[in-house]
């Protein structure tokens, strides 16, 4: 019975991160299974690149561990959505499988104007399907009291069909002991980040794994 608990255990994380992952028009989903056969890259900005932790401890780093693959970070601290889309080109010459998105928390720390934020987004969205990559959009929470990306984030995966993340410091900002500043985890808090992506991602490889046998 001990020994059934933990395969029991995993079973039920697994298939709760499926669910989780099945939102209404995930059946709709853009190169879904993708067409391009390069790496996972996270693409993004501090948060990506692992600002505020102990070398090796960023979260595409130990999420990849945790999924058994490798996944090249393409963190850039200080990026902005312009910035991003203005080096995408780097990106784009992996032909990534899939792509990890979360940009627009340095939008938002500078005031820039969500509209031209979310277009960027998209155009950066735009050029990863155009290459045959599956995008998983990751959500940034704005630098204000109430949460004003959400909604945003939300209507962006919807018209451009990809994979949701909200927040994604969900669980980790305002807590003073897995964060190095206001701004970003530390070592403890990219280890949480790491742990939630993996329970909605572990189903995903599963499918990719699935399509290409």
């Amino acid at each position: 019975m001990r020994r059934a608990l933990p395969i029991l255990v995993m079973t039920l994380v697994t298939t709760f991160g499926w669910w989780w992952c099945r939102v209404p028009g995930s059946g709709d989903w853009v190169n879904f299974p993708p067409a391009a056969d390069g790496p996972w890259i996270a693409y993004g900005d501090s948060l990506t690149a692992g600002f505020g932790a102990d070398k090796g401890n960023d979260y595409p780093t130990l999420l990849g561990k945790k999924l058994g693959i490798q996944i090249r970070n393409f963190g850039v601290s200080g990026n902005t959505t312009h910035d991003g889309l203005a080096r995408i080109d780097q990106a784009l010459a992996v032909k990534p499988k899939v792509v990890l998105l979360c940009l627009g928390g340095n939008d938002s720390l500078r005031n820039l104007p969500k509209d031209q934020t979310f277009a960027n987004l998209s155009q950066m969205i735009d050029r990863f399907h155009g290459v045959g990559s599956f995008v998983v959009l990751v959500g940034v929470r704005s630098a204000s009291l109430r949460d004003k990306n959400a909604d945003r984030f939300e209507a962006l995966a919807r018209e451009k069909k990809v994979m949701l993340i909200p927040n994604i410091l969900e669980g980790v900002l305002f807590n003073s002991s897995l964060m190095s500043d206001t701004i970003h985890p530390n070592s403890q808090g990219y280890e949480k980040v790491a742990e939630r992506l993996f329970v909605l991602l572990a189903p995903l490889l599963a499918q990719l794994n699935a399509a290409r046998e």
